[in-house]
């Protein structure tokens, strides 16, 4: 086992809770030596609602988020975990280039994970060589504090850090390591991983430890089991919907990317949709469209029946066929309350204060007129609001369309529903900018900033995305390139891992 370097560093206070409590679902461990560890973006605002004093050009601190030197109070760890890739079981996968730093306590007493990503080799790592490039260390970077200001749960970066080597990725590229920052990285693979080894006690231990953790309020249900699955159902429900309404593709939605905190985890080859398409995918690795957008709602219930096997000897311990008639019906309740989030966002999004059942088929039939007209998702939805209060806002809607009568008996068909609920235009304009983006990571943005970070050390594009990205709600003058989609001159787009 790699020894640890530890050096006296007071800028956090972690606790360990995950390493004291589960003894046997991690191994110990330390980054590899980075040559030159430097700060190449810290996340100010992330690093206040900690409670925390950084400085990015401290060189300790550097050395710390890069892996190589272990903060007093630290306990590093790699993380133990299986998982269904693309379908398919790996009984051990585990964190291959992850280091679980430890917990912290933000300013309200929440407790967060500290984890760094790309930090070299571990027991874990089958083969690969547990580092990160800047590409894709940005990216992450960057779609995590996209969805965590368009108020999606996610996972959150504290740092990009550059570590002064040059990995091979398709060539030579500067490595990186990102500091991660999630309610916790227990996952469905962690489950599984003691499942599959017939090691219950391991896995009602673990499912005790999630409920303190994530579900406080179910620890003196009768059974607590199944009200943690329902729970986490009810989560990846809400989650997946609100990834629909903003035109997310998470592209890999392996059980192992599953966190059982209801945060979107392991941004990989994700991407935003320009135009509308249900069979979207950007995934060089997803050659048959598993992990489709119009996929994703049944891939969650999918991942969400993994899940519940490994929890059927704790619900019902003799009685298996109980367990899994319990078990059935949570999974069928997944999907209803999938659809009633996914009607509750979508009616908000065409200016519904209140949809009903009947506006399901509205919706629908909206999103093939869209799909048939290869019209761009995120526009579409600011303009529609725009066009309720301005001459302007029609033209610039139906501009967006190469027959504009394609949609024509859809927005007659709107009009009235919306005069059925009573609210005047203006009103229901400023609630539909406060649901509908102008401003997402649009691909070509995103992949211009990362290749001149990658190529010139350039974060400049990267910083003012990010700065864009921050409030994505309010149309701003200067900023319309970032609300255009992408020129015809680029794509096919395809994204990559990283790995």
């Amino acid at each position: 086992m790699a020894q640890p370097n530890t050096r006296p560093a007071t800028t956090f206070a972690f606790d360990n809770s995950f390493a004291r409590s589960l003894e046997g679902f991690y191994v110990p461990w330390q980054g590899e030596q980075a040559p030159k560890p430097r700060i190449a973006h810290l996340n100010e605002a992330l690093a206040e609602q900690l409670g925390l004093s950084l400085d990015a050009s401290d060189e300790t601190l550097a050395a710390i988020l890069a892996g190589s030197e272990t903060a007093e109070g630290s306990e590093p760890i790699a993380q133990a975990y299986a998982g269904h890739q693309f379908g398919g079981f790996s009984p051990q996968l585990g964190d291959g280039r992850a280091l679980l730093l430890g917990e912290l306590l933000d300013t309200e007493g929440q407790r967060f994970d500290l984890q760094l990503k790309g930090s070299g080799r571990t027991p874990f790592s089958r083969g690969g060589d547990g580092k990160a490039v800047l590409g894709p260390v940005l990216r992450e970077y960057i779609m995590g504090e996209a969805m965590h200001a368009l108020g999606i749960p996610t996972t959150r970066a504290l740092a990009a850090v550059t570590t002064g080597e040059q990995i091979r990725r398709q060539g030579l590229k500067p490595g990186a390591v990102l500091a991660r920052v999630a309610s916790s990285h227990i996952r469905v693979g962690t489950f599984q991983f003691f499942a599959a080894r017939g090691a219950w006690d391991g896995v009602s231990k673990l499912a005790d430890y999630t409920i303190m953790r994530h579900y406080p309020e179910l620890i003196d249900k009768e059974n607590r089991y199944l009200a943690l699955f329902e729970a986490v159902a009810r989560r990846q429900a809400q989650l997946i919907a609100q990834w629909m309404q903003v035109g997310f593709i998470h592209g890999v939605m392996n059980t192992d990317n599953v966190a059982l905190s209801g945060e979107t985890i392991d941004y990989g080859p994700c991407a935003f949709m320009d135009q509308y398409d249900s069979a979207t995918v950007f995934s060089s690795i997803d050659r048959n469209g598993r992990y489709a957008y119009g996929s994703q709602p049944q891939i969650g219930q999918w991942n969400l029946a993994r899940f519940a096997e490994t929890l059927v000897p704790l619900i019902a311990p003799d009685d298996e066929n109980l367990a899994a008639e319990l078990l059935t019906d949570a999974l069928t309740e997944y999907m209803a309350s999938y659809k009633q989030a996914w009607l509750t966002g979508m009616g908000r999004k065409i200016g519904l204060a209140s949809a009903e059942g009947k506006d399901t088929a509205l919706i629908q039939i909206l999103m093939g007129t869209l799909q048939g007209e290869h019209v761009d998702f995120t526009l579409f939805f600011r303009r529609l609001g725009d066009s309720l209060v301005s001459t302007e806002g029609k033209v610039a809607l139906l501009a967006l369309f190469d027959d504009p009568e394609a949609i024509a008996g859809w927005l007659k068909d709107w009009q009235a529903r919306l005069e059925e609920e009573g609210r005047p235009a203006d009103a229901t304009a400023e609630a539909m900018a406060k649901v509908n983006p102008i401003y997402i990571p649009r691909n070509h943005l995103v992949e211009a900033a990362l290749q001149k970070a990658e190529d010139f050390a350039d974060l400049s594009e990267v910083r003012q995305l990010l700065d864009v990205l921050s409030n994505p709600y309010e149309e701003r003058k200067g900023l319309e390139d970032y609300a255009r989609p992408a020129p015809s001159d680029f794509g096919p787009f395809v994204s990559y891992c990283g790995t």
